[in-house]
């Protein structure tokens, strides 16, 4: 599912993201770092793409070759999903 980042709206299933495009409930961009599945508030320039230029206005469209919609939920950060993979490691390496 994708969701707009700034109203939380889901979007239309499969809908392509044009750099143009914006959410057709609230207006605000989509093809915006905060939409971005290699967003991260917690790494340096807020980006888990080492390639990617630097992009300073994080909620505005802009030229990024490397976005790719996220398929988290509202709110929800990258590392909250490093939990169960956390786990897992921990399972496999106990003595």
């Amino acid at each position: 599912m994708q969701f707009c980042h700034a109203c939380k709206k889901e979007l239309s299933p499969g809908r392509g993201i044009g750099r143009r495009e914006v959410c057709a409930t609230c207006g605000a961009d989509l093809h915006v770092c905060l939409n971005c599945k290699f967003y991260d508030r917690a790494v340096s320039r807020q980006c888990r793409e080492p390639l990617a230029e630097l992009v300073k206005e994080k909620s505005r469209a802009n030229f990024c070759d490397f976005f790719i919609f996220t398929e988290t939920a509202p709110g929800a950060t990258p590392s909250a999903n490093v939990g169960p993979a956390r786990k897992a490691l921990e399972d496999l390496f106990k003595k």
